[in-house]
């Protein structure tokens, strides 16, 4: 039978939405709790919608009973701290299961792309209904600052690098896609990550926010890029001996889970 997929991410597996008008949303990312929640880089998320509606992060898989990412519970505490975040992550209509904002530290490319991974979207979810995909509204105006988008999390030919300004907003198959986020600065990046089940909700909102599945990728340096490719080699190599000293074989697969 297959799962409800958005056609607008066929192709590419993304798509980038019109820029929204960051300049009007209060700072209330900044007034919501976080755990250190760890995914790839160094991180922590605060979560507005949760397995059981409350401030933890874990896949609804590992509760009891497990079931897959959807009827999220959103947070009352959270929500009254945060409710344009919560409005926005509603907008669509589409059902969302986990529902946070991530704080990410600066990361290097070469760190990005060691930290590439996929997530865990699906796990228990019925044949026959929608998938699940992310949504990233990016809240801090990261100009210098880029998603890293891979078919191949090792091979870098048709590598998408898309920027992360103000309002920047994308939709993601990211148990598709290997992601992870190059972020420059010296201060935290803030985004808000929602996973939506595909269906015509989402395809309806995708339509009206002009979503587009190719974007001109970011210019990287070509030194920086050869940099980074070494950088991510080095540090596979080095956890692959980690591993390999303890009589283990080394799991590449780094998903946010």
């Amino acid at each position: 039978m297959g799962y409800i997929k958005s056609a607008a991410l066929e192709e590419t597996g993304y798509v980038v939405l019109d820029r929204y008008n960051q300049e009007l949303d209060p700072k209330e990312w900044l007034d919501i709790e976080y755990n250190d929640w760890k995914s790839s880089g160094d991180t922590r998320f605060a979560p507005l919608a949760s397995a059981f509606g409350e401030i933890e992060c874990n896949g609804f898989w590992n509760h009891k009973p497990p079931r897959t990412d959807k009827d999220g519970v959103w947070i009352d505490s959270q929500v009254e701290k945060a409710p344009n975040l919560t409005r926005r992550a509603q907008e669509p209509g589409a059902n969302v299961g986990r529902c946070r904002v991530i704080e990410l530290q600066p990361t290097p490319y070469g760190e990005c792309l060691y930290n590439l991974h996929q997530d865990d979207n699906n796990r228990l979810n019925p044949d026959g209904t929608g998938w699940v995909v992310r949504g990233f509204f990016n809240l801090t105006d990261d100009k210098d600052s880029f998603f890293v988008l891979r078919e191949n999390r090792t091979d870098p030919e048709g590598e998408v690098r898309i920027a992360l300004p103000a309002g920047a907003q994308l939709i993601i198959d990211t148990q598709r896609l290997w992601h992870a986020a190059t972020h420059v600065g010296s201060e935290p990046r803030y985004c808000l990550i929602t996973s939506w089940t595909s269906g015509p909700e989402l395809d309806a909102y995708i339509e009206k926010y002009n979503g587009v599945n190719h974007t001109e990728s970011v210019y990287v340096p070509q030194d920086v890029l050869e940099a980074g490719y070494a950088e991510q080699a080095r540090k596979d190599a080095a956890r692959a001996a980690y591993y390999a000293a303890k009589g283990q074989a080394a799991v590449n697969v780094m998903s946010e889970a």
